[in-house]
């Protein structure tokens, strides 16, 4: 999993840096598996923008993915490494013993015919999933539950995932790479490895084209507006814009937005580094 630099042939090309998809085993995705993806433009029923900067984009369908890994002690095999528009990480089309097929998060090293599995008792491989009670300490997982039962919500993303730092009674504790450290449930699973595509933050657009593909429009900055648009507009000339916040007043860069009385505050043990 390589990323692809282009010569400077045209201005389009001469920053650009995207995935050299040499991990892509087929083109084709699983028609079983997809359902219809429509845009909203940013619009509600009533057709009133309520989103700013999106709108176009590229027509997808939505992949299904298999975020809860139940199948248990069914083995299956991997038979595709695929592309998913949804997603900044590449899915992985398996096949269970019973012929069901579904789409997982594809680990970064998983290979096509190589067989995975889920459920208590089986060995800590690459993309098994697991219970935390079962990881041994120091292992890396992706695909993390924090409720029993509520299937993958930690660690999805291209290159993430987490470390099993201890456990303690009914918790487990997991170290993140943003520096926070949290418990989670030991009934929870998780799936071993990191997730693939690790190098997708090296990319680079290259052009304001390929943004408007993903469904992104042009985004303005608050200094530039007026001082009816935002709290940072106005001003005569280039005038800096006072203190960094957002449209609605809200301050930024080091302001804390979390709630303190959130309930899943108990389980953060330490807050992610500035």
């Amino acid at each position: 999993m390589a990323v692809r630099k282009f010569k400077p042939v045209t201005p389009g090309t001469r920053h650009k840096i995207i995935s050299a998809f040499d991990d892509i085993t087929c083109a084709t995705p699983e028609k079983s598996l997809l359902a219809p993806l429509r845009k909203s433009g940013g619009r509600n029923k009533q057709g009133k923008m309520t989103m700013r900067y999106i709108g176009g984009g590229h027509k997808k369908m939505y992949r299904i993915i298999d975020f809860m890994r139940n199948k248990d002690h069914v083995p299956a095999i991997v038979k595709t490494i695929e592309y998913d528009p949804n997603r900044s990480a590449r899915i992985a089309l398996v096949l269970y013993a019973d012929g069901e097929k579904r789409y997982i998060i594809a680990p970064n090293g998983l290979k096509v015919g190589q067989q995975i599995k889920s459920g208590t008792g089986i060995a800590p491989d690459l993309g098994n999933t697991l219970l935390l009670s079962e990881i041994p300490l120091g292992t890396l997982v992706h695909n993390i539950e924090l409720h029993p039962g509520q299937g993958a919500a930690m660690a999805r993303s291209a290159g993430a995932y987490a470390q099993l730092a201890a456990r303690e009674g009914k918790h487990a504790v997991l170290k993140l790479p943003s520096g926070e450290t949290r418990m989670v449930l030991v009934t929870c699973r998780a799936t071993i490895g990191t997730v693939s595509n690790p190098d997708h933050n090296l990319e680079s657009h290259g052009k304001a084209g390929r943004k408007r593909w993903l469904g992104r429009r042009p985004r303005n900055r608050g200094v530039v507006m007026n001082p009816v648009d935002h709290p940072m507009g106005g001003g005569e000339g280039r005038a800096s814009g006072g203190h960094p916040r957002s449209r609605k007043g809200i301050p930024a860069k080091g302001y804390k937005t979390r709630n303190p009385k959130k309930n899943s505050k108990k389980f953060i043990i330490e807050r992610r580094k500035k």
